[in-house]
């Protein structure tokens, strides 16, 4: 079956236009509230959101569409996506949704689904739940109607949840840090966190308007991070994305760091205090050739994944991993949560800085990166990969890099964007694969 909704991360587009709609989020929750309406119970759904303006009506949307087919309804204000897959599994809810488009700015929003036990829900029910919107279905009767409620106390339980995934001799006392929350979901609950575990707290991107969210911050923008880690002379700065389910770190040099080289840091000192499970991490086709060359070093295997951290986390669970992420900076440590937690991961970071006295720019950089070059190429239509001057060209990249390098060439799952990604030892041969395919695809296109 073909997906009409749902992408690689639930249904995410321009606010207002195409599919993300007041009217689509209201069938979301009809349909979604029917599909989960299981069992004898009283059934629930746990709605979080971050703070773009249109999370509002969004929001209420969705609570009609939910409470018209008897669902009840609990919201919680912004939160990042990981803090409501946790409270939908701790509140024992039938369904948990985030109100989010992640890194993307304001005029785009999406709707994520999580599962009764706060994992994000398989293609199956995604499907499942396509089907029923577009079918006409009686609603609860008057009597049967749900109810809907806030609660006060959702920040606190994530605070303290994520508190509780460092041991209890960490403390980050003397560590200077500024935090970059992307006027996004965790612009309260982040600082509040690692300034009640010690540390001295800059924050950056802590004031939503609405319209501000991810703009020249956050985890896609640094440059703003970086200035202030300098004039502040901290020891580090950490970036979160709109919906804190992804981290971006900045060193005390202002280097960035991306997920790659966190992982490899994260993988390394959990197999040293033997808390790393199934032999080794999983990351996305898209994670650099040197972090797989530094696990084989350590004995330790790099399992990829399809792009998305649903892919990752599917994997990880077949394989009995606890750490999996993406270049991008999601990061799941399924010892502390069912999701990508930007916060969480942070605080890994900063638990291996104070295990081991020394600096971000010491402890980050854990490999040496091969060149790797990701260009996109947007089409208006049809199916370019498809031509055969198209394979063609990627058959003879393949034959060119074979043994030196990698091809990873795919169509985005939210926008009508080719993806084209090589890397090898010989960064003048990457940029030429690049070229000659990019070329291909848009002549093709």
């Amino acid at each position: 079956m073909v997906r009409k909704f749902f992408g690689t991360d639930g249904i995410r587009g321009r606010t207002n236009a195409g599919h993300m709609t007041a009217d689509t989020a209201m069938r979301v929750g009809q349909a979604a509230g029917r599909h989960f309406n299981r069992g004898d119970h009283r059934h629930r759904v746990v709605i979080g959101k971050d703070t773009r303006l249109s999370g509002y009506m969004m929001e209420s949307a969705l609570v009609a569409g939910f409470t018209s087919v008897g669902m009840d309804v609990i919201m919680t204000g912004p939160l990042p996506t990981p803090a409501i897959a946790m409270l939908t599994r701790e509140m024992r809810a039938d369904l948990g949704v985030m109100i989010s488009a992640s890194h993307n700015l304001y005029e785009d929003n999406g709707i994520k689904l999580f599962g009764p036990d706060g994992f994000k829900l398989s293609d199956e029910d995604e499907l499942a739940i396509e089907s029923l919107m577009e079918q006409t279905f009686e609603l609860a009767a008057a009597k049967d109607i749900g109810r809907a409620r806030r609660i006060e106390d959702a920040r606190g339980r994530y605070i303290h949840a994520v508190k509780q995934s460092l041991s209890d001799d960490i403390r980050l006392d003397g560590l200077k840090i500024v935090i970059d929350c992307a006027n996004g979901a965790a612009y309260q609950v982040a600082p509040a966190a690692i300034w009640e575990l010690g540390a001295d707290i800059v924050q950056i991107g802590v004031s939503p308007d609405g319209l501000n969210i991810n703009s020249g911050c956050g985890s896609t923008a640094v440059d703003a991070l970086r200035i202030k880690v300098i004039q502040e002379q901290a020891d580090i700065g950490i970036a979160l994305d709109g919906d804190a389910d992804r981290l971006i770190v900045v060193d005390e040099k202002g280097q960035t760091v991306d997920g790659d080289q966190i992982m490899a840091l994260i993988a390394s000192h959990m197999a040293d205090r033997g808390l790393l499970t199934g032999g080794g991490i999983v990351a996305t086709v898209m994670s650099n050739l040197g972090l797989e060359r530094f696990l084989a070093a350590r004995d330790l295997t790099l399992e990829r994944s399809r792009v998305g951290d649903r892919y990752v986390l599917e994997q990880m669970k077949a394989g009995g991993f606890n750490l999996g992420g993406e270049q991008s900076g999601h990061m799941i440590l399924l010892d502390h949560a069912t999701t990508g937690d930007g916060t969480t991961a942070a605080l890994q970071v900063l638990a291996a800085m104070v295990r081991s006295g020394k600096r971000a720019s010491d402890l980050l950089h854990q490999f040496e990166p091969v060149p790797q070059l990701l260009r996109n190429v947007r089409y208006s239509g049809g199916k370019p990969l498809e031509k055969d001057s198209v394979q063609k060209a990627i058959a003879d990249a393949e034959a060119e890099l074979a043994g030196r390098g990698r091809l990873v060439i795919r169509p985005s799952g939210t926008e009508p964007v080719i993806r084209v990604m090589a890397e090898g030892d010989d960064e003048r041969q990457v940029q030429q694969v690049v070229d000659r395919i990019c070329e291909e695809v848009k002549a093709a296109a």
